[in-house]
């Protein structure tokens, strides 16, 4: 079984700290003996050298200086920025609310022509109606601990989603059957999105994919994206993980193609989502 995503970011976080220990290491100095030379607590230079603690721009400069190896300098930074970049905390970026967070991934929306999706656990963003966006993002807040503008972030979101709706693009997105089922926002919402669900099945760029309980070609996965070819956004509890390294898309990809062979599509994915509503009658 592949690495989680969260272990790929710490294997890269990892990377970075043995190269730090090894610069100590080869000036001779102690991790005491470096940390009283930069003014820092001993503590610090453990969670460095450790990868426990990610190191700033600064900290890397200090400590290349230190231990006469400035010539690594710019190296470290790009590789520890590389490594930062994987890894982007919900709680940071939605401090301020969530529509900030779902405009700043437009640009990434309209460039892409090809876009693959499997949500586990919720309708896709971009097939949301408002109702269901407003209360989902509004449970997101309250979990999080965050400004609740869900009005204004679903407004953002639906904005966005009209990407689905031009010429040239390609939406191939899965969820799982289980999606179907768990309401958000109750009855009367629930069963808005499932019949807008049951029209964006008939949307000329999109192929809608249920995987059905029953199916066992993969266990269930974190939700991602895949935009092109390029780049893969993974969607944990506490973090987005974004994956470049083309043998891991490439894995998403395999995973992707692996699940849609599996899933109810056309006339036997309306079906499933027929049955979901009939439930909520």
């Amino acid at each position: 079984m592949a690495a989680s995503p969260s272990a790929r970011v710490q294997e890269a976080r990892d990377r970075i700290a043995v190269r730090l220990r090894a610069l100590r290491q080869d000036a001779g100095l102690t991790g005491q003996q470096l940390a009283e030379d930069l003014g820092w607590q001993g503590s610090k230079v453990s969670r460095l050298q450790s990868g426990r603690s990610h190191p700033s721009d600064d900290d890397i400069r200090a400590w290349c200086r230190a231990c006469g190896a400035e010539g690594e300098t710019a190296d470290l930074i790009a590789a520890a920025r590389q490594a930062q970049q994987l890894y982007t905390e919900w709680r940071r970026v939605q401090r301020g609310g969530l529509r900030g967070v779902q405009q700043a991934r437009r640009p990434l929306y309209e460039q892409t022509k090809v876009m693959r999706v499997y949500c586990s656990n919720v309708v896709p963003g971009m097939l949301q109606t408002r109702a269901y966006a407003t209360a989902l993002l509004s449970r997101i807040a309250r979990f999080s601990s965050t400004p609740d503008d869900s009005a204004a972030a679903a407004d953002a979101r639906l904005d966005r989603s009209q990407v689905i709706r031009r010429p040239g693009r390609q939406f191939l997105i899965l969820v799982e059957e289980g999606v179907l089922r768990r309401q958000i926002g109750g009855p009367d919402v629930m069963a808005e999105q499932l019949g807008y669900l049951l029209q964006a099945a008939a949307l000329p760029s999109v192929t809608l994919g249920v995987v059905p309980a029953r199916a066992g070609a993969m266990w269930p996965l974190e939700t991602f994206t895949i935009f092109d070819t390029e780049q893969v956004a993974v969607e944990l509890l506490t973090a987005a993980v974004t994956i470049t390294t083309p043998v891991e898309v490439g894995q998403y990809l395999a995973a992707h193609e692996e699940l849609s062979a599996s899933a109810a599509h056309g006339p036997a994915a309306l079906r499933l989502i027929a049955q979901a509503v009939s439930v909520l009658a």
